[in-house]
């Protein structure tokens, strides 16, 4: 027995209820009772019982500890113990190893988390990492239907990732009302700098969520065609129906994905059609203070022969001819929508 096995033996109890949720064994989709690690070899022998164990933030120790309970493949569980996985789908002999992607909206900001699954024909093994959300739902809901649980890990399996799937939609329903909100904005209000931030931290977070969802289309699609073992045909219309809300919440997430990028340049836009309303303001006051400083200008030239000199009404009579020349300037410019 190697140190780290010791040292998954002899956990403290404390520790061992910090990272175990649950550990409960069904025979024939009832609830025998929850049992300790150290039976469950011994119980996955009975034939119609499964075990179904929920796991958060492991530690290396009781990864092995599992590993040997379960019989795992070794690079499974080293990508267990490391965390940060993109989802996806792996085969180890008759076991399953399932990565998927969690979100919760959260303080006006997605939290994207990360569960991991291992699946044998007579076992689940839930593996939850930083924000992924507890199962206690899931599985009082898999014990009120014992019929369909009798099928074994397979339809334990599908209600973890319809879960996953469901708590998808309020996020991207949020997302849509924080577009909806920045779109508003845009043509409310000016635009500035600090919408086009918010823009860019939607996206970031839209971007994170498709990354999680776009993933389990083929995760889904593989376990309905497949892994007879683990998803018997009697349950694969359950993973039929997680698909296709997998489908549409991605092309939810597609087209909202268009809005933002339209968004964005429609923004960008308007931005460039207000310095352009500057510069057009700023010629129309250049071309009206332009005819003062010319008439100025040339009565500032010093030469011999000034006209008007001589003439008493020749001041008055200059200041008049500008204003009603500026007037003039500045009621036509007005009209052709430049001041």
């Amino acid at each position: 027995m190697n140190v780290s096995t010791l040292r998954a033996t002899f956990l403290p109890p404390e520790q061992h209820e910090a990272m175990i949720m649950k550990c409960v064994a069904y025979t024939a989709g009832r609830r025998v009772a929850e049992i300790r690690l150290e039976d469950i070899s011994e119980l996955l022998k009975r034939p119609d019982t499964f075990v179904w164990l929920g796991l958060r933030e492991p530690d290396p120790a009781m990864l092995q500890k599992i590993q040997e309970e379960f019989s795992l493949h070794e690079l499974a569980v080293e990508d267990t113990r490391s965390a940060h996985q993109r989802p996806k789908l792996e085969e180890y002999g008759d076991t399953l190893f399932l990565v998927f992607r969690t979100a919760e909206y959260v303080d006006d900001c997605v939290q994207i988390g990360e569960s991991h699954a291992f699946v044998g024909p007579n076992f689940l093994v839930t593996v939850r990492h930083a924000n992924s959300p507890g199962y206690s739902r899931v599985r009082e809901r898999c014990e009120s239907m014992p019929k369909s649980l009798a099928h074994g890990p397979g339809f334990a399996l599908y209600s973890v990732m319809d879960f996953i799937v469901d708590n998808y939609m309020p996020v991207a329903d949020a997302l849509r009302q924080r577009l909806e909100s920045v779109e508003e904005d845009i043509f409310m209000r000016r635009p500035n700098r600090a919408i086009l931030e918010d823009l860019y931290e939607l996206k970031r977070e839209m971007l994170q969520l498709r990354d999680a969802v776009s993933p389990l289309l083929d995760i889904s699609n593989e376990l309905m065609r497949s892994h007879g073992k683990i998803v018997p045909k009697e349950i694969r219309f359950y993973y039929r129906d997680v698909h296709d809300h997998v489908r549409r919440i991605s092309q939810a997430l597609d087209s909202m994905r268009e809005m933002l990028t339209t968004a964005m340049q429609v923004h960008l836009a308007l931005i460039t059609v207000g310095q352009n309303e500057i510069v057009k303001r700023l010629a129309g006051w250049g071309a009206i203070l332009a005819i003062p400083t010319m008439v100025f200008s040339l009565y500032g030239m010093n030469f011999k022969v000034m006209p008007e000199l001589d003439w008493t009404y020749s001041y008055p009579v200059t200041l008049c001819v500008v204003a009603v020349a500026c007037l003039w300037l500045y009621r036509r410019l007005k009209f052709f929508g430049w001041l």
